[in-house]
């Protein structure tokens, strides 16, 4: 399969000097495939969001490299990486990042509109319907549950048909009927629109929304699981705790 996103033999260090160095990543080579929803999981300090951080461009490594289709992060200069994150890469993130002072509506079209560009207005209004947001387009955050803000921050990652979306934690702050919600529609965003979705969690249940999950341990992949129900999931992250 064509691959959206990789890394090879990536390696991050936080901190300087032998007893300062933090390992966060050793060495990690990873292929993401276009296309499907991929899940990285790992117990606390494993480093599944450092991985997801330099597969996204939010964070360098230290030595290897990172791939976002055939473009290599590390050759980019800081306004090309800006330009790349821009254009190719959604975000959806657990605290929202909702600007709170512009409409649900203006929060969709932001990026689009940063980047000079008008929304394509089909594309829009039909990621609008899927997430039920028809009737909160005029809101502010302040004025939308929980729920609803992380649903406009994933039309918002949407709204400009990425490449590829880096979603981390996303279901974290949500209750469990708004997770759901919010899980189906990234599931059927690749099944149905064939988006390409990565998302770090610690919850087995979202992770069983995914294709593919990637489970590391010290900052090194150790085990994957293909198409896995909750069950499995626990199963094996009991298995790198014991």
């Amino acid at each position: 399969m064509e691959v959206a996103a990789h890394v090879v033999d990536a390696r991050k260090v936080y901190g300087e000097g032998t007893t300062a160095e933090v390992v966060a990543l050793d060495g990690v080579t990873l292929d993401l495939e276009k296309g499907r929803f991929g899940a990285i999981m790992g117990p606390s300090g494993s480093g599944k969001s450092t991985l997801m951080h330099c597969m996204a461009g939010l964070d360098s490594l230290t030595e290897g490299s990172a791939w976002i289709g055939d473009v290599e992060l590390g050759s980019l200069t800081d306004k090309e990486l800006t330009i790349l994150r821009r254009d190719k890469v959604g975000f959806v993130f657990q605290a929202f990042n909702l600007v709170p002072t512009l409409t649900a509506a203006e929060n969709i079209d932001l990026p689009v509109r940063i980047a000079g560009h008008e929304p394509d207005a089909a594309w829009r209004d039909q990621v609008i319907e899927i997430l039920d947001l028809g009737d909160r387009l005029t809101h502010r955050p302040s004025e939308m549950s929980g729920g609803q803000q992380q649903r406009v921050a994933a039309a918002r990652a949407l709204a400009r048909k990425p490449d590829i979306v880096f979603a981390d934690e996303p279901s974290g702050n949500l209750d469990t009927t708004s997770a759901h919600e919010l899980l189906s529609f990234l599931r059927r965003a690749v099944d149905e629109f064939g988006q390409t979705i990565v998302m770090v969690t610690h919850d087995p249940a979202a992770a069983s929304y995914a294709d593919r999950v990637v489970f590391l341990r010290d900052g090194l992949p150790v085990a994957e699981l293909a198409d896995p129900d909750a069950n499995q999931v626990l199963d094996q992250i009991k298995q790198l705790e014991a």
